[in-house]
């Protein structure tokens, strides 16, 4: 059975579908019940709400709780509150810093806004997302500009990214991917190229030499000659602009390496769906994302402490 979407289309729409916690809790239980509950223990289809919220089986007692598997796991804040997040983070095409999240939804500590909008872009990477098709630029950025100390391709104190982007018609952008990478060896682009690029895919790229080994199964097609690697290779090149001005805008350019694969996720998630006529949908996709997404404690996402890297300055 197939569920049709329910999402608001405005501000408005929002806060009359879900202004209380009930109606929340009831929009979530069709979301990860569209066929109707069943006991994980017994199979059981009765049950009863119980006053702390959970489905309690009428057939061995067992209590099960929407919140189980989801980024939601274990959070005591009220699902109406969880609901105005995925709002916020899905209508507001630029994002939100987890000071305005905190603002917005009142909380008292920081760490709280921070921790919730890192569980939300953990859940904006699909795991089984299809590669990127047909024909793809492939390039590397360098995220916190060049380093004089560190020429080139060479990271030194800063972090080389992979982008990906898929060709459409003479100056089209079709899906994108972004990943930090330790190199720009034929190994690190290969893993890179392997998992995000679809088999049988023509890459294009500049004239950078390990990208041939990195290339091996794919149809390559190194663009050289007397013009600028920007001129060569325009999508990625513009993508990487696009996604430093945003990091700059929104997150105020200070992102540390550990956690610069969520934000470029983040990126990614909105980029991708940027033609999308419905923020309303952007909305229920991200919701979908996130019920299906294990939790992420907060330990595990602090994990040890990691400088930040300064965005570049934009010219």
């Amino acid at each position: 059975m197939t569920v049709e979407p329910e999402f608001p289309h405005s501000l408005i729409e929002f806060e009359e579908q879900f202004a209380t916690e009930e109606q929340c809790r009831d929009h979530l239980y069709r979301m990860r019940f569209p066929d109707g509950f069943r006991c994980p223990k017994c199979s059981e289809t009765g049950f009863w709400w119980t006053a702390r919220q959970l489905l309690h089986c009428k057939g061995c007692g067992h209590q099960a709780s929407l919140r189980a598997g989801t980024i939601m796991e274990q959070s005591k804040k009220p699902l109406r509150l969880w609901y105005r997040a995925f709002f916020l983070v899905a209508f507001q095409k630029q994002g939100i810093s987890a000071k305005n999240l905190q603002a917005q939804l009142g909380f008292g500590s920081y760490q709280t806004a921070w921790t919730w909008l890192h569980k939300i872009r953990r859940a904006m990477r699909r795991p089984h997302r299809k590669g990127l098709a047909e024909v793809v630029e492939v390039d590397e950025a360098l995220y916190g500009g060049v380093a004089p100390e560190a020429p080139g391709r060479t990271p030194g104190a800063k972090q080389l990214v992979a982008v990906g982007a898929e060709v459409v018609g003479l100056r089209g952008i079709g899906r994108i991917r972004m990943e930090p990478i330790p190199d720009a060896s034929s190994e690190s682009l290969q893993q890179f190229i392997s998992a995000n690029v679809k088999p049988g895919a023509a890459i294009w790229t500049d004239g950078w030499k390990p990208y041939k080994g990195a290339a091996k199964n794919y149809l390559h097609v190194p663009v050289t000659g007397a013009l600028t690697s920007a001129k060569v290779l325009p999508r990625v090149h513009l993508i990487v602009s696009h996604c430093w001005r945003w990091l700059l805008g929104t997150h105020q350019g200070r992102v540390s390496r550990r956690h610069l694969q969520w934000y470029l996720d983040e990126f990614v998630f909105r980029f991708n769906r940027r033609t999308s006529r419905s923020r309303g949908k952007v909305f229920y996709r991200l919701l979908q994302q996130a019920i299906s997404h294990q939790a992420t404690t907060y330990s595990e996402l602090v994990g040890k402490s990691s400088k930040s890297v300064p965005v570049p300055a934009l010219t």
